[in-house]
């Protein structure tokens, strides 16, 4: 039972406690990006040994980018359960993101992500977290060159920001984005506004047609 349980807290195989010696094993993937090399990932249980989901806030993740495999940094993150059956499998982080290269996205929003072990299932054009060596944490929409290129080419919603590349061997952790949470509520729209447009609109067709009528 002991042996389950650190089986479970540390996410190693059974077979791997028993026959690995864990003292030289690494902590990023091996060169195809499979995840078959083993990586550390440290996660909080309640008293019914149920994973809870860790939040690294804004102010967290400089520090999360040497922490991440520590035991002791994630447990004093703050955590917390949510009761959606989204998320009964799998292993969950919410990350808090800082500044406007995601809009619609609101800075400060909170990305809820599922720990993916392959970086190799990597879907083209879907939205991910993704923490390496160089950019420390950062959420983008993200393209699988690992195969050809072993780079990741990440990709901004807000037009204004470049987009860029990132080598396999600076990722240190890929999560899933599932959803956001944010705080900060719409603007209401000036529905007058959007009227006295529209109709300005209609009276100018309605003068371009009279004139193409008469002409």
């Amino acid at each position: 039972m002991t042996l389950q349980n650190i089986s479970h807290f540390f996410k190693v195989k059974l077979d791997d406690l028993l026959e690995r010696d864990l003292s030289q094993a690494k902590r990023k993937t091996s060169k195809n990006f499979e995840g078959n090399d083993l990586r550390i990932l440290p996660i909080v249980v309640n008293e019914q040994q149920e994973e809870r989901i860790s939040l690294v806030p804004v102010k967290a993740a400089a520090g999360y980018l040497n922490g991440y495999a520590d035991p002791e940094f994630v447990e004093k993150l703050p955590n917390f359960n949510l009761p959606f059956p989204q998320l009964s499998q799998g292993t969950h982080r919410a990350f808090q993101i800082k500044g406007d290269s995601m809009l619609p996205i609101p800075s400060e929003s909170y990305i809820l992500g599922e720990y993916l072990e392959n970086w190799n299932w990597i879907k083209d054009g879907e939205c991910y977290i993704v923490v390496s060596k160089e950019e420390g944490v950062v959420y983008k929409r993200v393209f699988n060159q690992l195969e050809e290129k072993q780079l990741l080419e990440l990709h901004s919603d807000n037009k204004e920001y470049e987009s860029y590349s990132i080598e396999g061997n600076q990722i240190v952790e890929v999560w899933k984005a599932l959803g956001y949470v944010s705080f900060e509520l719409p603007e209401k729209q000036n529905k007058s506004s959007s009227v006295d447009e529209l109709s300005e609109m209609m009276l100018q067709l309605k003068s371009e047609v009279e004139k193409l009528k008469k002409d």
